[in-house]
């Protein structure tokens, strides 16, 4: 079968603005964990330069309710926000010392190679492909690739139904590739939000992605959208880094172990992707060699 990506305007910056106005799940006035008072780092390290500068930029999704979402004063909100806060306060960095770009799917490996960002944390899939360019912490995640239809389409119910069939998902995104080698036809845009217009319209039959992703999507659109069928990959969150600083990744991979059990990471879900999506523990972190 002919397996064909096709480009797609973006059509919904309205769109996205509109799931902006609706706000994320948690408050964006929240200052995040409790932050460290004067923390110690070897000298030259990643966190010593980052702590005696009193501020980090880290890239994140502006468009996914429950992960990454701007609110409405143009902070982002969500739980890829909150897990940012923690490893800030750890460094002895307040939330509003951080400063959030934006970062999209085809972006994030760019972004960490020439310096533009400190860390990406951004529904960020751990592969072996990514691993040549940069570096993951974590992962603190487990996701995995869902469907998202009209709530009156009785035609999609598992990834089979969507070969042949107009798909929308993210350029530079696992989610896509995943879906040409399905064999369905790729309709490529650069957010999720930018889907929903097509999906509405009939241009693709569904929008497929993370199904936490998906049901911030159907969360924040009520009775428009549905998830159907089952996961069928596994997508392990990461957090970004550059490729060689092995010191950096080790001490982050320490303070998710540390949020798992002082409980800051279970309350950075509550707050978050807690309000529609149950809790589960979080995977254990992979210590991985170059």
């Amino acid at each position: 079968m002919m397996r064909k990506k096709l480009s797609l305007v973006a059509m919904a910056a309205a769109g996205a603005l509109a799931l902006a106005a609706c706000g994320g799940s948690s408050d964006t006035a929240n200052p995040g964990a409790e932050v460290e008072e004067s923390p110690e780092f070897a000298a030259g390290s990643t966190m010593a330069e980052l702590s005696e500068a009193g501020s980090i930029t880290i890239g994140t999704k502006f468009d996914q309710p429950l992960f990454g979402l701007v609110g409405p004063d143009g902070t982002p909100v969500g739980f890829d926000v909150e897990i940012g806060k923690i490893i800030a306060a750890k460094l002895g960095i307040a939330a509003e010392d951080i400063t959030w770009e934006e970062t999209v799917s085809a972006n994030r490996e760019p972004f960490i190679e020439n310096g533009q960002v400190d860390i990406v944390i951004a529904t960020y899939t751990i592969n072996d492909e990514r691993k040549e360019v940069i570096s993951f912490a974590g992962p603190y995640y487990e996701a995995g690739q869902s469907i998202l239809t009209l709530a009156d389409n009785e035609d999609i119910e598992s990834e089979d139904d969507l070969v042949g069939q107009p798909v929308c998902s993210v350029s530079g995104s696992t989610p896509a590739d995943n879906l040409t080698a399905l064999g369905a036809e790729v309709v490529l845009t650069d957010t999720y939000a930018n889907c929903l217009e097509p999906l509405r319209t009939g241009q693709v039959v569904a929008v497929s992605t993370d199904n936490v992703i998906l049901a911030g999507l159907a969360a924040q659109n009520e009775g428009e959208f549905k998830v159907v069928g089952q996961p069928f990959t596994e997508e392990p969150y990461g957090i970004g880094l550059a490729k060689d600083d092995v010191e950096f990744r080790d001490w982050i991979n320490d303070v998710l172990e540390e949020s798992y059990e002082d409980g800051s990471y279970e309350q950075a879900w509550t707050d978050t992707a807690g309000t529609v999506l149950e809790y589960v523990e979080p995977p254990a972190v992979d210590r991985y060699e170059e």
